[in-house]
């Protein structure tokens, strides 16, 4: 990558056919395709009918899409994905008036398996953990966020002050820096070869935007009076859309080549 940073360090994930249709799903809204485009998808990166096809049948059994007239749309925790993913692009807070959202975990002793499950819920609802039981966020986001955990005391605590617990602690703000940084370098470094309209970029395109999608999933959408001065949260997400517009035009023209 002539001195770029490795794709690892970038978040960027090798293609499964499964990760191509639910990708090209994510980024589709309403998240319906016909199923001739997601099959169409996969070839694009080297994914045969049959395997595109059999990626489909599992992901309809897993409960992952359905089926529905000759075309595929996503259901279950996708569908919760692209939701998260559609806040996270658009990065909407709600004036902070500071206080925070505090998060108590109910109950008795809890398995192993259930405590992995509600820690990845808390996280993917953007809170941070205070100490074992305990999370919190600003309360800018508004209680929707929370609306599915049941399983925890859901309260929202006024500080007086600063309060007991930093975000650099509850959030890791350098690597999700860093890794912004490194694929605001690759939105740049592609987006002017899609605007002249080169296909060949398109297989590169669609991993660093699947990544960027992961990214913006993983901002914990801080109010602007907690973030570090050089946040590159809107500057990603400005860099992001100029991309994006201009992938998604090559990706049309390549679709009606294909007869789509």
């Amino acid at each position: 990558m002539n001195g770029a940073e490795p794709d690892d360090a970038l978040g960027l994930r090798p293609l499964t056919a499964r990760s191509v249709i639910a990708s090209t799903l994510l980024g589709t809204h309403p998240p319906r395709l016909p199923t001739g485009v997601l099959v169409s998808a996969a070839r694009l990166f080297g994914v045969s009918d049959s395997a595109a096809r059999t990626a489909l049948s599992r992901m309809v059994a897993a409960g992952e899409v359905t089926a529905e007239d000759g075309s595929h749309r996503l259901a279950g925790d996708l569908l919760d994905r692209q939701e998260r993913q559609d806040v996270g692009r658009s990065a909407r807070r709600l004036p902070w008036s500071g206080a925070w959202t505090l998060v108590v975990l109910s109950g008795g002793a809890r398995t192993a398996p259930t405590r992995a499950r509600h820690r990845e819920a808390l996280k993917l609802a953007r809170l941070g953990e205070v100490r074992d039981g305990v999370w919190t966020r600003p309360d800018n986001l508004g209680r929707a966020v929370l609306a599915e955990i049941g399983w925890a005391t859901v309260g929202v605590l006024t500080v007086d002050g600063e309060p007991g617990w930093d975000v650099g602690d509850l959030w890791d703000l350098d690597d999700w820096r860093g890794q912004a940084a490194g694929l605001r370098t690759e939105v740049a470094r592609l987006t002017p070869g899609l605007e002249a309209g080169d296909e060949e970029l398109l297989a590169r395109g669609f991993v660093v935007s699947a990544a960027v999608l992961r990214l913006f999933q993983r901002d914990p959408l801080l109010p602007d009076e907690l973030l570090p001065a050089d946040w590159p949260g809107d500057s990603l997400r400005a860099d992001y859309d100029r991309f994006d517009l201009a992938y998604r035009a090559v990706l049309k023209g390549w679709f009606a080549r294909q007869g789509r």
